[in-house]
């Protein structure tokens, strides 16, 4: 599939890789130890530009916690002046004031994890206490100020009382409330080495992720995949480059050359619709299950 098949319509902007949780199934590793990144705001300001330009239609801003990344107001205001739908990835439990109108003036929508009705089991999949009754409040806040959520419940542990969660979150009114599990990605994998096998096939084929150091990814948790750097290469450049085209076969290749036809990528990310399932191959929302032979990484693969 050639890149005049495949415009760019979505990217998830991973602003920071900075979190105040420290969730054990966390597929960026994001942490309180976490950073920033050297991506600097006249830099994500130039690729909101270029995406703008390449004829994007929808961002979403990503971590890490982006409401920690102190910038962004501006790249959420920058990314609304360039005509982009703006969601927010948030796990909602801290939410400056500045951040409300924010959302507010520039009409973003918000989306979180949500992981018990129980505050007790929600804190445990955090790993930060109180998170639970933060993220409750905010939710109930963005209800009130008629700022669009979404929610998802991830399955990470037993007895984590997963359809409590989702019909806690309906009677808060959170119109739209999905689900998923954990993937065998970042600390989720546990040390295993990611392969191509393990992602849905969507990847690249409309959307890309870009980290906090300026790298490009196929996908959010194709990481493992580098097709260039937006602080050395212009992104369409990036995006119609030869190396992101093999990055499209050897996903394709490895998905039977049928990508899979509906996903949700983890935590409802908002380019793919419900899950029905993951993988038509496999059959279920976890290809590392699958008993199949992983295909190797070559496309951005460390030398």
């Amino acid at each position: 599939m050639s890149a005049v098949q495949s415009p760019l319509k979505f990217a998830w902007l991973e602003v920071t890789g900075f979190c105040n949780e420290s969730c054990d199934h966390c597929y960026a590793d994001s942490s309180p130890q976490g950073t920033h990144g050297t991506m600097a705001v006249d830099d994500w300001k130039g690729v909101i530009t270029q995406l703008a330009a390449m004829g994007a239609v929808d961002v979403q801003f990503i971590g890490g916690e982006p409401t920690l990344y102190p910038h962004l107001p501006a790249l959420i205001a920058h990314a609304h002046g360039a005509g982009l739908a703006i969601e927010v990835f948030s796990n909602m439990t801290y939410i400056r004031d500045e951040l409300w109108e924010t959302f507010r003036q520039h009409r973003v929508k918000l989306a979180t994890s949500y992981y018990s009705d129980n505050p007790q089991d929600h804190d445990r999949v955090t790993n930060l206490r109180g998170s639970h009754r933060r993220t409750r409040q905010n939710i109930e806040k963005a209800i009130s100020l008629r700022v669009p959520l979404r929610g998802g419940v991830v399955a990470v542990r037993e007895g984590q009382r997963v359809h409590q969660a989702a019909r806690d979150l309906t009677e808060l009114g959170v119109g739209h409330v999905g689900g998923d599990q954990s993937r065998a990605f970042g600390r989720a994998g546990k040390g295993a080495v990611p392969t191509i096998d393990d992602l849905c096939g969507h990847c690249a084929l409309g959307q890309c992720a870009i980290g906090p150091d300026g790298n490009v990814w196929p996908c959010v948790l194709g990481r493992f995949i580098t097709l260039g750097n937006v602080r050395e290469t212009p992104l369409a450049e990036i995006w119609n480059s030869t190396t992101t085209t093999q990055a499209r076969a050897e996903i394709a290749a490895a998905h039977d050359l049928k990508p899979a036809e509906s996903c949700t990528p983890p935590q409802f990310l908002p380019s793919c619709t419900p899950c029905g399932p993951c993988v038509p191959s496999v059959g279920h929302c976890d290809p590392k299950e699958a008993d199949a032979e992983p295909v190797a990484v070559t496309i951005g693969a460390p030398a």
